[in-house]
Order: C-alpha cells, then structure tokens, then sequence
C-alpha cells in the first residue's frame, strides 16, 4: 500500500495548494489554466487511444461498458458521492469553494483511469515495488494543483477515490498476477484513453460526456481480449 498512500498524500498536497493559489487568481487566468489542462488531457487520452490494436475491441468495450454504467447509474452515484462530502465541507469556508462535485468526480475518474494505475497497484501488492506508482503520484500531484486551481477543494476529496480504488487493486493483486497479458493491458489502455479523451471534452466544456458511465469497459476489454484469441480470426 505505501505507492497508494504516496500517491494519496500527492492529490492532497497538490488539490490543497491548487485551491488556495487559484482563489488568488483572476477568473479569466483559472479559465485558461483549465483550458490548458482540457487540451492536455486530450493529448493524453489520444496517445492512450491510438495504442490499439484493435479499435473494434474498444469500441464494443466501449458500448457495452456505457450500457451497464447506465443501467448501474455510476455517474449519479459518482456525483452523488461528490455532492454529500460538498455538504460536509460547506461548513468550511475554504473547502466549500470551487465547483466541487465537478473537481471530484473529474479528479477520481484522470487518477484512477490508466495503465499506471492498475500496473502500478499491481506491482506494489505482488512484489512491493511502488516506483510505477511513485510516478504516478508526482503526476497527480502537479495535475491535482492544476485542476483545484479551477475547481477547488473537491479535487483534494477525490483523494479518497485513490485510496479505495488503487488501495483494492493493490490487496488484491494476486487475483490479477496470471491475468494482464500484454494485450489486455493494451487494450485496457486504450479504452482508458477513450475515457479520457472524454474528460478532456468535458473540461473544455464542448461537450458533457457522461464519463464515469464507462468505467465497466475496463472490465469488459479483458474478456473480449480473451474471447477474441480464442475464437477470433487469426
């Protein structure tokens, strides 16, 4: 667990100092700090995208993964999780500032949806090597301060998605060990990125993507991984 508690200590570090030099800032110089971290963040999601081998599998992923996110309502839960601890933190002037459910689920789904984040969790609970995951946590850190420059404390409290989400990956990582092919990992990663690529809309404000709704496509790109080298065309 130590990758996951340095990774959380960063999103905090970084979430905290965001906030209290974004409320300093003008409106106008936020507004382009967050432009600049939409633009980013679709570089990023594209690099992730293009790493397919098969963009079919990803688009079943994809499809099918929305599906279930719908039907299980994930964003609303998501937000709804978000909402509750903004009623909490609104009896603090400092944490109540900002978008804060929009900087908390935003912020959970870039820290949690990628190949470091499950590799990393792996690797630290199978062999207690956290050096993917300490990566990981300086990359956080600068991005937490850059998106709490714009949308507050909320960013900080998507914290406690790291420590649930990489924390479960990390204790349960034996169940994992004889699982990640390179080709799932692929995939995943380039279903991630699809995710992500939606995130980058949404914080450029071109178009609301309902992005925590996908995260079932992450489970579904392993199995139709597996399915397709088994009965697909060779």
């Amino acid at each position: 667990m130590t990758g996951t508690i340095i990774n959380v200590a960063t999103v905090i570090a970084g979430g905290t100092l965001g906030t209290l030099l974004g409320e300093k800032l003008p409106s106008r110089i936020r507004h382009i700090v967050m432009q600049g971290v939409g633009l980013v963040t679709l570089a990023v999601g594209m690099s992730m995208a293009i790493t397919t081998r098969n963009f079919l599998l990803v688009l079943i992923s994809i499809i099918i993964g929305g599906m279930l996110g719908e039907w299980w309502g994930l964003e609303e839960r998501l937000d709804t999780a978000g909402k509750w601890l903004e009623a909490k933190a609104s009896r603090f002037p400092l944490l109540a500032r900002g978008e804060f459910t929009k900087g908390f689920v935003t912020a959970s789904l870039v820290f949690c949806v990628g190949p470091m984040t499950i590799l990393g969790s792996i690797q630290d609970g199978l062999a207690g090597d956290y050096t993917l995951l300490a990566i990981k946590s300086v990359l956080d850190g600068f991005s937490a301060l850059a998106f709490a420059a714009s949308m507050g404390m909320g960013v900080t409290f998507s914290a406690v998605t790291v420590l649930v989400y990489q924390g479960a990956l990390t204790l349960g990582a034996s169940l994992f060990q004889n699982v990640l092919t390179d080709t799932i990992v692929t995939e995943m990663t380039a279903t991630g990125g699809v995710m992500i690529l939606g995130i980058g809309l949404l914080l450029l404000e071109i178009k609301r993507v309902r992005v925590a709704n996908f995260l079932p496509a992450l489970a579904i790109a392993p199995l139709l991984v597996a399915l397709w080298e088994k009965w697909g065309p060779r």
